[in-house]
């Protein structure tokens, strides 16, 4: 299977609010609590710094957020987020989509790629910040609001864009 990303064009955004908004429902990961639509997706994913969509035969598999992690001073620091259709996790579409984030943060003139908000349950994405030579800077503790009402702890990652 061969995945291939680019940036994202208006004709893959209902997939891509699709799989966006799967996420959010499971309120496992992402902290966003509202739903996305046309409109609204439009204008979140217009004001990245780049999309990249993840394709698997001319198909929405998944997709990255890139945009700064703070200003001024600190406006070296890239920040993502990263989605894959639940029908095509544990293909290595998360992992590729990775790797293409280090890759183009570095192009748009980033020096660090910092995670935010790991949730620590986050097994699969976890698995991948370590292989691809994250350094886990710490844990914040009930970091982050479960659906079910719960919080849970969360990791800050970073890396070096090399």
């Amino acid at each position: 299977m061969d995945i291939v990303i680019d940036a994202y064009g208006e004709k893959d955004l209902a997939e891509m609010i699709s799989i966006w908004n799967e996420i959010v429902e499971e309120g496992i990961a992402f902290p966003q609590l509202e739903l996305l639509t046309i409109d609204s997706g439009k204008e979140f994913f217009d004001q990245q710094d780049f999309v990249g969509v993840a394709k698997c035969d001319d198909k929405v598999a998944g997709l990255y957020i890139l945009h700064p992690n703070n200003v001024g001073r600190c406006g070296h620091q890239a920040n993502t987020g990263y989605a894959v259709d639940s029908n095509m996790r544990g293909l290595k579409i998360g992992e590729s989509l990775v790797r293409h984030s280090l890759q183009k943060a570095k192009e748009l003139g980033y020096k660090l790629m910092i995670l935010n908000a790991v949730v620590r349950d986050n097994e699969s994405a976890i698995h991948i910040y370590n292989k691809l030579g994250f350094i886990k800077l710490g844990i914040v503790p009930q970091g982050f609001l479960l659906k079910t009402g719960e919080y849970q702890d969360t990791i800050v990652f970073y890396r070096e864009l090399k």
